[in-house]
């Protein structure tokens, strides 16, 4: 468990909350539950052992300027559906998991991974961290992306199978089971609530 953190990955309301923006494109809701389950148990055992929590979100600015006026992608739909304002409630953390005062908010991030942009990499740096237990959405996109780029900067990336969920099981076999293993190696939460 040393030189490790739980990094959590879109844990917000556009997620999460009812009244989320992305709500309406989640096909598996059984996926999402189990992955809040899942955020709960991680989280409550990091704290429990005083490793490192990193919250990695996206917020916007008015006119989205940070995605260049994107014409593709997650540049162009983001704006399009209006996700992630900054201030606004669908930015804001999920209730249940509000940072503490000691953790981590990562700033600055502008693309789909949580280093694109963002002062997630210096951090992990300065603190000595070289393991990274990742969960949070979506699975086949912001936690992959993350996921990859955590690899390609030397840290050893573990997903937590349980404790993130893509918009529907196919989505979600298909990285645990084709994309993992080249990059990190995923774990169940009750396996990572067993490690010391």
């Amino acid at each position: 468990m040393k030189n490790a953190a739980l990094v959590l990955i879109e844990t917000q309301n556009e997620w999460l909350a009812p009244e989320g923006k992305l709500q309406a494109f989640i096909q598996d809701r059984s996926l999402f539950e189990r992955s809040v389950i899942g955020i709960e148990k991680a989280l409550g055992f990091a704290r429990k052992v005083r490793m490192p929590v990193v919250y990695v979100g996206l917020r916007f600015k008015k006119g989205y300027p940070e995605l260049a006026n994107g014409k593709a992608g997650l540049r162009k739909a983001i704006p399009q559906v209006g996700t992630f304002p900054e201030n606004a409630f669908g930015s804001a953390f999920y209730e249940p998991f509000q940072p503490l005062e000691n953790e981590f908010v990562v700033s600055g991030r502008t693309g789909a991974s949580g280093f694109a942009g963002s002062n997630l990499d210096i951090y992990l740096r300065t603190q000595q961290i070289e393991t990274l237990y990742i969960a949070g959405y979506a699975t086949h996109v912001c936690v992959e992306s993350t996921f990859r780029e955590a690899h390609d900067k030397a840290y050893t990336a573990v997903v937590l199978s349980d404790a993130c969920a893509a918009f529907n099981e196919i989505q979600q076999a298909y990285f645990l089971k084709e994309v993992v293993h080249h990059f990190g190696k995923a774990i169940t939460t009750e396996e990572f609530t067993c490690l010391d």
